[in-house]
């Protein structure tokens, strides 16, 4: 299948409504900007002019967890690990920027789908809630897995839940919440029951190749959102490169969703 040309991305002006943390080194942030919540789609990406430094020119690229289209406002969680996103959380309610979107492709939605699989390795939660939330608009049962180091930075659990998730299993590497170890000692008992027949993860890379590898041995296919510094966010600079099957593609364009058999790991 041919990888579909993503909408335009547009510049829009958002307004702070929420940016607080949720766990440790973790916050979600909540905007207005009503233009950007209608053309969002699940697994689609959207880049934050963040002020505080002018030196800095570069967007700051980052997933979304739901649109509202109702209210107008984009929900994101966000991990604060460098410069950009240590300023994205001194951003308060009322201040406001502007901000790059839709970029890229997200997940898409097979029509037979009847029950899928959303697998979520530390801040790739971001994306896995949006597509809970896209198999609870569309009516197809959906449960979750979701890993982190350790209890303190477990976050967006709850959010699954509210997003219709019969199950959301949880696995930390120290074993202070859910099972200890990695995803996979969930995920591979889920998807030996045969019940599934779609695997979205998104996660650091070494996780969701072994989410992948279970899929494709257990005959269910799996969708993958990269996780790659979008610099640009539309195609141009070529920093967010990603080996597949066609060569190298471009994650903000191509991705940041891939069908994980086009993925060279």
């Amino acid at each position: 299948m041919p990888i579909p040309t993503p909408p335009a991305a547009r510049i829009h002006d958002f307004t702070v409504v929420e940016n607080a943390p949720v766990a440790e080194g973790i916050w979600r942030l909540t905007i207005e900007a009503p233009r950007l919540a209608q053309t969002l789609r699940p697994g689609q990406f959207m880049s934050f002019e963040v002020p505080g430094d002018s030196t800095q020119l570069v967007r700051l690229p980052v997933s979304f967890s739901e649109a509202n289209v109702e209210a107008g406002t984009v929900e994101t969680y966000y991990a604060v690990v460098g410069d950009g996103t240590r300023r994205l959380s001194e951003m308060v309610a009322g201040s406001g920027s502007t901000v790059l979107g839709p970029g890229g492709n997200g997940w898409r939605l097979p029509k037979d789908a009847m029950r899928a699989l959303v697998v979520a390795g530390g801040i790739g939660i971001t994306p896995v809630i949006a597509a809970a939330g896209m198999f609870q608009d569309a009516g197809v049962a959906h449960d979750a897995v979701v890993g982190t180091l350790t209890a303190a930075k477990l976050c967006g659990a709850d959010a699954l839940a509210e997003r219709g998730c019969g199950e959301v299993r949880v696995t930390t590497d120290d074993g202070t919440a859910g099972t200890r170890g990695f995803v996979t000692a969930e995920v591979e008992p889920m998807l030996a029951t045969g019940t599934y027949d779609l695997v979205l993860t998104c996660g650091p890379q070494p996780m969701m190749r072994s989410v992948a590898r279970l899929a494709e041995q257990a005959g269910v296919a799996c969708q993958v959102s990269v996780e790659r510094m979008m610099t640009c966010g539309f195609g141009a600079c070529n920093t967010c490169n990603v080996e597949t099957t066609s060569g190298m593609m471009g994650a903000c364009t191509a991705g940041p969703v891939f069908d994980s058999r086009r993925l060279v790991w």
